[in-house]
């Protein structure tokens, strides 16, 4: 297994260890910036983003689950937590998942939003259009596919059609250069065989109107982790552009009930 490099880390706040998870193709800046300030707020909030997001350059010899939830633990390390919270994303929960199936000893608490255990064929074949358009260098493409799939129907469609050129634009200038990397990794990924051997309070929440990410895999993951609180946002893929305020009191709400 490679070893990734050491993840380029903002520490924000003071008091019980968060670290996070970003999602593939995201970052820390464009999957939590609308949260952080409330996280920090009573917590230290250890933010490290992967290879090729935000900046840290893109690993040179490939990417694994291990090495990556390796990573992202020993960012926790250098910010001297010995415990935490760990706040997953999308490709976040899966790093989130096989970090406290390793570390079972870091780990006090999981928030696993928009997640899943293993890629189902409709994520793989959005996985391998993404990987293509990326390829091609086709961002204009890429920019459309990411709209239709990662936001919710109605945020989608209350955009203004006269703003829709530069909604695209948007989306086309946050792609990451690590973003098929991260993309591949997600093909490959499964914690089902982690699961049972999750006892940490565990908060999972589906994003109802997610079309890359079915909330179906939201519901598996909170009824095969013991004891697993579950919530619902009505948002697509992307919550935090959609509804961040009912996000960050969802987690913030499971961080005080529990002491985390």
């Amino acid at each position: 297994m490679t070893q990734i490099a050491a993840l380029s880390t903002t520490v924000t706040g003071s008091g019980p260890g968060l670290l996070l998870a970003h999602g593939a193709g995201g970052s820390i800046e464009g999957n939590y910036a609308p949260i952080l300030p409330a996280l920090a707020e009573h917590h230290t909030v250890v933010a490290p983003d992967y290879p090729g997001s935000g900046a840290t350059p893109r690993a040179t010899g490939g990417m694994s689950l291990d090495g990556l939830a390796d990573a992202v633990v020993a960012a926790a390390d250098g910010a001297g937590l010995e415990t935490f919270t760990l706040v997953g994303y999308s490709l976040g929960t899966l790093v989130s998942v096989r970090a406290a199936a390793r570390h079972p000893e870091r780990v006090r608490g999981l928030v696993l939003t928009a997640g899943l255990t293993r890629p189902d064929n409709r994520l793989l074949a959005s996985l391998d259009l993404w990987r293509k358009l990326l390829a091609e260098e086709d961002l204009q493409a890429f920019a459309r596919f990411v709209a239709l799939s990662g936001f919710g129907e109605d945020f989608f469609n209350a955009v203004p059609r006269e703003e829709l050129g530069a909604f695209y634009d948007m989306i086309a200038g946050g792609v990451p250069a690590g973003a098929a990397d991260q993309a591949a990794l997600v093909g490959v990924s499964d914690t089902s065989g982690d699961l049972p051997g999750i006892s940490v309070p565990t908060l999972v929440i589906a994003t109802t109107q997610d079309t890359l990410v079915s909330p179906a895999h939201s519901r598996l993951l909170a009824d095969r982790i013991a004891g697993a609180e579950y919530a619902e946002i009505a948002t697509g893929h992307v919550p935090m552009a959609e509804r961040p305020e009912e996000w960050q009191k969802l987690i913030t709400d499971f961080l005080g009930r529990h002491g985390l």
